[in-house]
């Protein structure tokens, strides 16, 4: 949290506590020991800058009535610091009001914090691992995947800036069913280019992809593998293919703007012996029984709707067994603090059935949080649009990507809580007007810049001013741009604890809101110099605090538009 956010909480808990011992010392209260209360910035900044709500809280233990409570501490503060007066509100509510210099002091803090400011110190660097996108690399990315990337980026970003040591990981799935089904869909498709009566299996991969890799692939070997062990055909087909998908996720997200810590891949789990280890580990939990030769979890100890299938008859591991040697690996052998996956609205069964193998494990499950986002609705032309105009089949992120920009698809994409439905609107995501969410924000960016250069080009430049100097900034407009900026590190610890990126696109289209009605309203060339000088300090503060919150994002913060 802002410092100076940090200073004045603390000095009104500090006045309250104060007030209280002393109403203790005169025999107005009993000596007893009081509960924690909050301190909270109204939804009515009319009734001040924060209320507090202590008199309520500890009416039962001084067994008066809670505006009685208010009355008796507020007779007791004498007026000082960050607090400018305190009125009672209600049946006790205690409205503080803050002085000029907690304002002029928060423009300061922004200034001299400059591309920092926003970060705090929150965390105390714990470790995160941030695990997002994980799209399987047997085909291109989908929409869906698109969003995790957004939100899964932008939750990293937002616990990197409150604090933590935060790791980004992409998990690859290059092992178990689905590459088996590659390997026959690739397999397929290499033995029809040398006969074309070769039936494609009914469930095989029917992408453009497949055919691609295929015919790529007998460019270089022709009918070398037509008459090769199946194993060894489907195998080298494999290990053409799979490592020009995973090069492929790893481009499209590059552009995406998305970078990774480490691309984990599932086949190290089974080569290392990680998965047999696992298995083998559960079995020494207790928690595991054998029916009809497979091996079961007993996941509904611990609150899951039924047992889980570990290990089939014929003694292959099922998908789930993989998937906790991973997690074990993130919280045991790697050891962070908390895991962090982002994943699709059908997988919210598979919250229950991992907490509860890792509890098995005796491994604390609330360090692994599962962010459920939920489904992408393309709208273009007012109708749901789900077709690509350039190849006429489902919209991939990289198609996304060749149809509107990269800002509007990481603003759009971060605009929601992840677990609510998500509309995009495709001609909104390219308008250029103050109806696209990103464009507006962009916008005082690049009009706060124009500003600047403007006056610049007269010899007029920001001068460094003091707090006494800052004290002129008192119109309502002002006032309302500065507690917003006092409000950014504490939004962005809250989206880091609440998952929600949204909390931080939100703030930024506030942020452009209130800036707009402050210039406006409130001229900054053409008045006293030192007014003139005090807003455009306000104003550096502004472009300072918007491209911090862009460059949190990834997107881009022009200088002109």
């Amino acid at each position: 949290m802002s410092k100076i956010v940090n200073s004045v909480k603390q000095e009104i808990k500090d006045t309250i506590l104060s007030a209280a011992g002393r109403c203790v010392a005169k025999g107005e209260f009993p000596a007893e020991p009081l509960p924690d209360f909050n301190i909270e910035i109204p939804g009515d900044r009319t009734h001040g800058d924060y209320a507090v709500n202590a008199a309520m809280v500890w009416a039962r233990a001084l067994k008066k009535a809670p505006r009685m409570i208010a009355e008796a501490i507020v007779n007791e503060i004498t007026i000082g610091g960050y607090i400018s007066r305190i009125e009672i509100a209600g049946p006790g509510f205690m409205n503080i009001y803050l002085s000029d210099r907690f304002y002029s002091d928060i423009v300061l803090d922004v200034l001299e914090q400059k591309e920092n400011y926003g970060r705090s110190d929150y965390g105390k660097g714990k470790s995160v691992l941030v695990e997002f996108v994980s799209a399987n690399p047997t085909g291109p990315m989908h929409i869906g995947n698109a969003r995790g990337g957004a939100l899964g980026d932008s939750i990293a970003a937002a616990y990197d800036w409150a604090g933590y040591e935060v790791k980004r990981e992409f998990y690859v799935n290059d092992a178990g069913n689905q590459i088996n089904k590659f390997k026959i869909s690739l397999e397929a498709r290499y033995l029809e280019l040398f006969d074309d009566s070769v039936e494609i299996p009914e469930d095989a991969y029917l992408g453009d992809d497949i055919i691609a890799h295929a015919k790529a692939f007998a460019e270089i070997h022709g009918d070398k593998y037509v008459t090769a062990d199946e194993d060894e055909r489907r195998d080298a087909l494999c290990d053409f293919a799979l490592p020009k998908n995973i090069q492929k996720l790893k481009d499209d997200l590059l552009k995406y703007r998305i970078t990774y810590d480490r691309w984990y891949l599932e086949s190290d789990l089974h080569n290392s012996g990680a998965v047999t280890d696992i298995i083998e580990k559960l079995k020494a939990s207790g928690y595991t029984y054998e029916q009809e030769g497979a091996l079961w979890l007993k996941s509904t100890e611990f609150g899951d709707e039924k047992d889980r299938v570990l290990m089939r008859a014929n003694g292959v591991p099922t998908y789930l067994v993989p998937d906790i040697a991973y997690h074990y690996d993130k919280l045991v052998t790697r050891n962070f603090d908390k895991a962090i996956d982002i994943l699709g609205a059908d997988h919210h069964g598979y919250i229950a059935r991992m907490m509860a193998a890792l509890t098995a494990l005796g491994v604390d499950a609330n360090r692994l949080k599962i962010v459920i986002m939920q489904m992408v609705r393309l709208v273009k032309n007012g109708e749901t649009y789900k077709l690509s105009k350039r190849s006429g089949k489902a919209v991939t992120l990289e198609t996304l990507l060749d149809e509107v920009p990269i800002d509007a698809a990481r603003y759009v994409f971060n605009s929601k809580e992840p677990n609510t439905h998500l509309e995009f609107d495709l001609d909104l995501a390219v308008e250029q007007s103050s109806q696209n969410p990103v464009y507006y924000v962009q916008y005082a960016h690049a009009r706060i810049c124009s500003i600047l250069r403007n006056l610049a080009a007269e010899g007029i430049t920001p001068e460094a001013l003091s707090a006494d100097e800052l004290d002129c900034l008192s119109a309502s407009e002002e006032r309302e741009v500065i507690r917003h900026l006092s409000s950014l590190p504490q939004t962005i610890i809250n989206a880091a604890e609440g998952y929600d990126p949204a909390l931080i696109t939100r703030y930024a289209f506030d942020l452009a809101t209130l800036f707009h009605r402050f210039y406006n309203s409130c001229r900054v060339k053409g008045e006293a110099e030192n007014i003139m000088q005090a807003r455009l300090s306000l104003c550096v503060a502004v472009k300072t605090t918007i491209a911090n919150v862009l460059k949190l994002l990834k997107i881009d913060a022009p200088t002109e538009m």
